[in-house]
């Protein structure tokens, strides 16, 4: 299983003249077994990029160039990758809690799940593979934890046997301990023979964890950087990784020199460092 970004760009229409430049000239390869972390500044375009592969990008928005997921047995097109949402990709939010619906327990819902995805799960053996307790299906959306809804949040996206999971920001307000646990989960997927897509901008949990075997830095909608997670973060060759690296705890907190721009109306000739 092997997911494809060609030449992707979405562009969202704001008024005439006027657009966002969500994703520009995307290439990306996230491969069966793997877990592809995608990383870069809050407002360079990475949940963007994560809603043209799940099919959840605004109504206005348009999107170029091909993304395709190549199965054991056939190759999906961008469509029928967006048609097949829940069932070969599944999406994992961020803030989980706020996605269940707080009237009903979280048992109900996943029962409901199951039903629509038409597999033959069962919701306590869902539960207890992302280490919650059974007593979790009994309990409201706002008795959980933050980490507890993020496992849940799992459990929701493993009901339909999905080959790739998008996980958009999974680790946000969790402390260590948690973000550690959800990241393993993460990583106990690929190793089955699934494919990941991590979107996070917690790079000290992502280094922690060493769970990502490739890293791809998206920067002003564009991705400036690919390669191996070793790498990309221990050598990295763009000017803008290497202030994002330099900018963790471990390796003194040195300010970004340079502010994210605005992506309305970017312009083509944009790179990092430029006025």
């Amino acid at each position: 299983m092997t997911l494809s970004l060609r030449q992707v760009t979405v562009r969202i229409p704001l008024t005439p003249g006027r657009s966002v430049h969500a994703v520009t000239a995307a290439d990306l390869v996230v491969r069966r077994g793997t877990v592809h972390g995608l990383i870069g500044e809050s407002g360079s375009g990475k949940s963007m990029l994560a809603a043209t592969v799940t099919g959840l990008l605004p109504k206005r928005a348009r999107m170029t160039g091909e993304v395709s997921l190549e199965l054991d047995d056939r190759t999906l097109t961008t469509q029928e990758i967006w048609r097949s949402r829940g069932h070969t990709v599944a999406w994992i939010p961020p803030s989980a809690a706020t996605y269940f619906t707080p009237v009903r327990r979280i048992g109900p819902q996943l029962v409901e799940t199951i039903r629509y995805l038409g597999t033959a799960h069962d919701p306590v053996g869902l539960v207890t593979r992302v280490g919650l307790e059974v007593t979790a299906l009994q309990q409201y959306p706002h008795e959980l934890s933050g980490g507890m809804a993020q496992r849940a949040a799992v459990a929701f996206a493993l009901a339909g046997d999905p080959a790739l999971v998008i996980a958009d920001e999974p680790t946000s307000a969790l402390d260590a301990e948690r973000a550690a646990a959800i990241l393993r989960l993460l990583g106990d997927f690929a190793a089955d023979g699934g494919s990941v897509l991590l979107v996070t901008h917690d790079l000290t949990a992502l280094r922690a964890s060493g769970i990502c075997t490739d890293v791809s830095v998206l920067h002003a909608s564009r991705i400036v950087e690919s390669g191996s997670a070793e790498t990309v973060l221990g050598s990295p060759g763009a000017r803008y990784t290497q202030d994002l690296v330099a900018a963790l705890p471990e390796n003194g907190l040195l300010p970004l020199p340079f502010r994210t721009p605005e992506l309305v109306n970017l312009p083509a000739d944009y790179r990092y460092g430029l006025p």
